[in-house]
Parts: structure tokens; sequence; C-alpha cells
């Protein structure tokens, strides 16, 4: 079993133990979106030791704590698995890492991003509204299969833009992503991995 160096940060109990399903790797489980202070500073020290993979549900909630995460320790990591991978199998109940598969786990940590504010920007706002994945009743599905085949998890028109330069999505990976919303390769994207 592959052994993760970084220190996972997931939602609860049942994300870890289903990660030790399919990996090695320490976690620490923030237990809701509201982050203490004592968390907080728990995962910046393990940021300067080890190093930290933010690897949330993909939900509103997830994504809220990637929020606070990110903005308080920049050089943290991020894994994202889509959200069909982390459907339950019954129809009730929420979008969870407990409910991925061993294989979705690990190929999601095989995609780990850093965010970096001093990515240039590449992709223009108007190259995104060209593409539909903004201001159209489209695009918040293309968003959400961009967000996939990129590995960026779900983001909102005003969120799009950033992220990818914060990932330094390259203008190569974006057409490739755009090309196979089309239809065209399928291939998965090669990620920027720092």
């Amino acid at each position: 079993m592959k052994r993760i160096k970084e220190v996972l940060i997931v939602e609860g109990k049942s994300d870890t133990e289903r990660i030790q399903q399919a990996v090695d790797a320490d976690t620490i489980e923030t237990r809701g979106s509201a982050l203490s202070d004592e968390t907080l500073a728990l995962i910046d020290r393990l940021a300067q030791t080890r190093g930290v993979i933010v690897f949330t549900d993909p939900d509103f909630s997830g994504e809220k704590i990637r929020r606070i995460i990110a903005d308080e320790i920049p050089e943290a990591k991020h894994a994202f698995l889509d959200k069909r991978a982390a459907t339950p199998e019954k129809a009730h109940g929420s979008l969870g890492v407990e409910h991925a598969s061993p294989a979705a786990i690990r190929q999601a940590l095989a995609q780990v991003y850093t965010e970096s504010d001093r990515n240039p920007e590449v992709i223009t706002r108007e190259e995104l509204m060209a593409a539909n994945l903004m201001g159209n009743h489209a695009a918040k599905q293309r968003r959400l299969e961009l967000g996939e085949y990129l590995h960026l998890g779900y983001v909102n028109a005003k969120q799009l833009q950033r992220r990818l330069r914060m990932f330094g999505i390259t203008k190569e990976q974006f057409h490739e992503a755009l090309n196979h919303l089309e239809g065209g390769t399928t291939h998965a994207a090669t990620s920027h991995r720092n």
C-alpha cells in the first residue's frame, strides 16, 4: 500500500477510515466547517514539517474548509474528488470522501495541486466566456465537467479563473480539457504538480 508523506486534512472519522483502505496516510479531521484556531495551528505546524494535502468532500462545506485552509496556509496542497466518485451507493446521504472507492481516492491523491498567487493569469475571462464556462445556461454543467477533468473540484463562475491561475493550468491543458468536453480526446489531463 502506497505511503503518503503529507498529512491529509479530511472532514471526519468516516473519511479517515475510507482513506486507510486506499493508502497508508495520517489524517487530521476537521469535524465540520467551523475550524478552530487550535486546528488551524496544528495544520500549519504539520504543513511546515511534513506538508498537508486538503482532501475534503466535493460540496459546499468541503469547499468552505478548503478556502479557510488555503487562506491561512497557502503552501497547503489540494486533492479533489469528483462528485460522481463521492456519491453514496444508496439514493440518500450526502457527498463525501467516505463514499469513494479506494481506486478513486488513489487517483485523486495522484493529482495533487499547490496553489500559487505567483502563477501568471493565462486564461482570460473572455476565453472562459467564449468556452461557455461563464454567462450562459450550460456554463454550470461545463464547469463541473472541466473541474472533474482537470481535477480542480467544483468551482463557480467567480472561482474558475482564480483556480485555473492558482493551480498553474496552462493554455494547452485548458484547450485539451475543452476538446475533451466537446467529445474529443479521452485521456486524462496532465496535472501541474508542485
